[in-house]
């Protein structure tokens, strides 16, 4: 007999089925047993007598014949309220011991330390099943609404280069070559960038981003994910464009719920942003007790640089004055670069943030492909020599024919947050490090062996 799923039991009333999954609830009323049978579907209803001892998430099998429930029985709280199974046989496949953390309601009010060492009890609960759900619905439409468009979807390498691009990198040992170590890449920037020079015109990727900063309810500790987009011979205006389709259709087909409150977007100036609304990630929404209200706005025309902190410092930005805005292959405004040479502080940057509900969702900029420009910018932050030839492939190839380009790299994590209400981004994630920067389910990171470590060349001392 083949499997049936809860949802396909409206459809064979009468009909004997087998069915598995997870014994959600029990209530034994003497004479008779109820079961809750949860599977990929949802839950339905399981009747019957003398039953074997079945503990609540055990796996059970169950066959027997759908029927329909008296009328005043109906359970109109489920999909399948109008069925149950009178159960003919049931099959305890595994056994489940008490469960250490309770998985019936939204799990918010649990401790998370303890909700992410059982992640995999934690993504039982329905919420957080339905939650990475339309995460891959999400994820699936994005994919093929930019194939239709004719977006190429290229990988790009994990193990790559550490550069001075802001934040700190994790750095991996290179066994073949002692002493040299790789990096998991902050961004795809630099490749993105290559595959215009490589004439693909269109690249996109949902790409997975690493990055050593210190974690905060809107951004995840070490990894995260970005669907990267890049394209050449455009516009600012049509990066813009492009995403405000593409999301627009995204609400409309994945979470018909919300409502895009305006469009076309808003347009606002960082100026404007910082005057009017006191930062440059402001909620638009009309109603911000509305959680269906999606307020999205563009904020342009950022300044190329800023003044260089004691932070900026730290992450190897070197001794000048300023530091990029945003990155230093943001184009500057085509109308500013004679103030490169003059005043750098009022140079605009062709820079584009998006921002949702009153958080920055995404980021992009029209990209420098001009040689001589780009050696400018690294002058201006102040790159030494050697600093410079961690870019020379950059130069090189810019110096065999580079299309004008850009692009934009939402984050999915952020924005699925935003869409979804959910207080921060792990719990739009399946297994997301904790704020100590350990993945708790794999207990990492971990010791390595004296014998990994000799291998590598690697010597580790005490502070």
């Amino acid at each position: 007999m083949e499997r049936t799923l809860s949802s396909e039991t409206l459809e064979k009333i009468d009909q004997k089925v087998k069915l598995l999954g997870w014994a959600a609830t029990i209530r034994d009323h003497g004479k008779i047993t109820f079961i809750d049978l949860r599977d990929r579907k949802g839950i339905v209803q399981c009747v019957g007598q003398n039953f074997p001892k079945v503990t609540p998430e055990s796996v059970i099998e169950v066959e027997g014949t759908i029927v329909k429930r008296p009328e005043n029985l109906v359970n109109k709280n489920i999909p399948t309220g109008e069925v149950e199974v009178k159960v003919e046989k049931i099959t305890v496949l595994t056994k489940s011991t008490e469960l250490p953390i309770p998985i019936d309601g939204d799990g918010l009010e649990i401790e998370e330390p303890a909700r992410l060492k059982y992640r995999y009890l934690d993504l039982r609960r329905p919420r957080m099943s339905r939650n990475l759900r339309l995460r891959s619905r999400a994820t699936m439409f994005i994919r093929n609404w930019l194939t239709e468009r004719d977006f190429v979807e290229v990988e790009t390498p994990i193990l790559t280069k550490t550069t001075p691009e802001g934040a700190r990198d994790f750095i991996v040992p290179s066994r073949l070559q002692p002493g040299k170590f790789y990096a998991l890449p902050q961004s795809p920037q630099q490749y993105k960038q290559l595959l215009m020079v490589a004439g693909f015109e269109r690249y996109f990727q949902v790409a997975r981003c690493f990055r050593d900063e210190d974690p905060r309810a809107d951004r995840a500790y070490g990894e995260f994910t970005q669907l990267d987009l890049e394209m050449s011979f455009v516009t600012q205006d049509d990066i813009l464009k492009l995403t405000e389709e593409l999301f627009t259709s995204l609400v409309k087909e994945v979470f018909p719920e919300k409502k895009v409150s305006t469009s076309p977007w808003p347009r606002i100036s960082h100026k404007e942003a910082e005057e009017k609304y006191g930062n440059d990630k402001p909620d638009l929404r009309k109603d911000k007790n509305d959680k269906n209200e999606l307020a999205f706005v563009w904020i342009v025309d950022f300044p190329l640089f800023t003044e260089q902190t004691k932070e900026d410092f730290f992450h190897g930005a070197g001794n000048a004055k300023w530091v990029p805005s945003h990155h230093m292959f943001t184009a500057p405004h085509i109308d500013d670069i004679s103030l490169l040479d003059k005043d750098p502080s009022k140079v605009r940057g062709l820079q584009h943030d998006l921002v949702l509900n009153g958080y920055e969702v995404g980021g992009g900029s029209i990209r420098i492909h001009d040689p001589e420009i780009q050696k400018k910018i690294f002058d201006l932050i102040g790159f030494t020599s050697e600093q410079k030839r961690e870019f020379e492939h950059m130069l090189t190839a810019f110096s065999f024919g580079v299309p004008p380009h850009g692009g934009i790299a939402p984050g999915i994590d952020r924005l699925l947050m935003v869409i979804l209400g959910e207080p921060n981004l792990r719990e739009v994630m399946a297994f997301p490090m904790t704020a100590g920067g350990t993945t708790a389910v794999m207990d990492a990171p971990s010791q390595p062996q004296d014998a990994q470590l000799k291998e590598l060349n690697i010597k580790v001392t005490s502070k």
